[in-house]
């Protein structure tokens, strides 16, 4: 046989033996995932967008496209079209409220929230739904209808009360942030001090009662004594809706390496936040390094707010913030992978509450570009199809089978104020 016909012989073996998904560009394997399984995100915070932009009156508001620049200059994240570009088949819209000690307030700008949210999914029914269950947002995925869930940020929304726990529930909110940047009567946040080491008794009843009625607790914003506290009392899965790992960026916002193997033992889901100054610690010490600036012109320039503003802007032009590729992002997914498995893995972009994103990501358009970094690193169609959607709605489909089982429990009951 001659050397031409042995080496193309040997070529057509190599590519009959070489596993079709290996022959595949990481383009080619990202779509391929895409297309069986649509994004489902874990946090969007467009409500409270719409609520500071136009004060939730939305009727002549476009959603279809939110590419004009705002008063000052920025650009929303998340509009229709760019959620289809994105290939985002289901959303997780944040009611978020801000933490404030005045619950009985939180409580009815949680409610004004949930309204906003549901009058917008309302206005666009061809492109949008509103699931009240996992068979629902399945289905109204299938049908090609970008599913809503929604999903209160802070414990405050509540107001203190299982009562207003279970009426959020019948509203149609599927999960509950214990806490958001400040600490509430009943569970510490990552960002405030600390006053309960964890969860106080009331607060594990909260657990309790959230996972009686159905309702997934959601472990980002809350401290590393919370996380452990909440993970040893609940009985259905938790999972983080937007959060890092400690491991790769040390932010007091993401989840540190002693609670992984407890969300792998629970069966919950750490949804990989996209801000940046969650994601690369290089933007993390540029932060840093600004607020130590900050103070001590806030210090110098005592009496003299102009002059001191001037002096910040001057030292941020000669200190310009880093910019975060994609691969930073990445390596918090890798991360994970690689402590507990792909299993535990889901996105919560975090979109319409950040003002710093990787480049290439800037909007909701830009999930597509992270499956490829992905699939670059050798992650498999299967792989990123759990990432996009499968290990959420499996989540999801857990906690309400838990609920189910619970359905000859009575409600957790609290006395309330005679």
């Amino acid at each position: 046989m001659n050397k031409p016909i042995l080496l193309a012989g040997l070529a057509a073996f190599a590519l009959v033996a070489t596993p079709a998904a290996a022959q595949k560009s990481p383009e080619a394997v990202a779509e391929a995932a895409l297309k069986k399984a649509p994004v489902f995100d874990g946090h969007n915070d467009v409500p409270w967008e719409l609520r500071g932009q136009v004060g939730n009156v939305i009727n002549d508001f476009n959603f279809r496209d939110t590419t004009k620049p705002k008063p000052d200059g920025s650009v929303m994240h998340t509009d229709i079209q760019r959620l289809r570009k994105g290939r985002v088949g289901a959303q997780f819209w944040s009611v978020y409220v801000p933490s404030n000690s005045n619950e009985q307030q939180a409580v009815q700008q949680t409610i004004e929230q949930i309204d906003v949210a549901k009058r917008l999914i309302a206005r666009y029914p061809n492109d949008l739904s509103f699931a009240a269950n996992s068979s629902e947002l399945q289905s109204q995925m299938k049908a090609g209808k970008i599913a809503g869930m929604l999903g209160m940020e802070g414990g405050q929304s509540i107001g203190s009360s299982l009562a207003v726990l279970r009426e959020m529930y019948g509203m149609g909110v599927r999960y509950m942030t214990l806490t958001h940047s400040k600490t509430t009567p009943w569970a510490d946040s990552a960002t405030d001090a600390p006053q309960h080491d964890g969860l106080t008794d009331f607060g594990r009843q909260v657990v309790q009662e959230m996972n009686r009625i159905g309702m997934i607790v959601d472990l980002s914003h809350v401290s590393e004594a919370t996380m452990k506290d909440a993970l040893e009392t609940s009985r259905a899965p938790v999972m983080f809706s937007h959060s890092g790992v400690r491991a790769v960026n040390d932010h007091p916002r993401n989840v540190p390496d002693s609670v992984l193997p407890a969300v792998k033992a629970n069966g919950g889901v750490i949804m990989a936040v996209f801000y940046a100054a969650f994601v690369d610690p290089a933007l993390r010490e540029y932060g840093l390094a600004r607020t130590a600036q900050k103070a001590r012109i806030d210090a110098e320039y005592i009496g003299n707010p102009a002059g001191g503003e001037a002096a910040l802007k001057a030292w941020e032009a000669a200190n310009v913030a880093p910019k975060t590729p994609i691969a930073k992002l990445a390596d918090h997914i890798d991360h994970i992978k690689q402590t507990i498995g792909v299993d535990y893995i889901g996105l919560g972009g975090d979109y319409d509450g950040m003002d710093a994103t990787p480049v290439g990501m800037e909007d909701v358009s830009g999930y597509p570009a992270l499956f490829v970094e992905l699939a670059k690193r050798g992650y498999s169609q299967a792989d990123l199809e759990k990432i996009a959607s499968g290990n959420m709605i499996r989540v999801l489909k857990a906690v309400e089978a838990y609920a189910a089982s619970q359905k000859g429990q009575p409600p957790v009951e609290t006395p309330v104020a005679k």
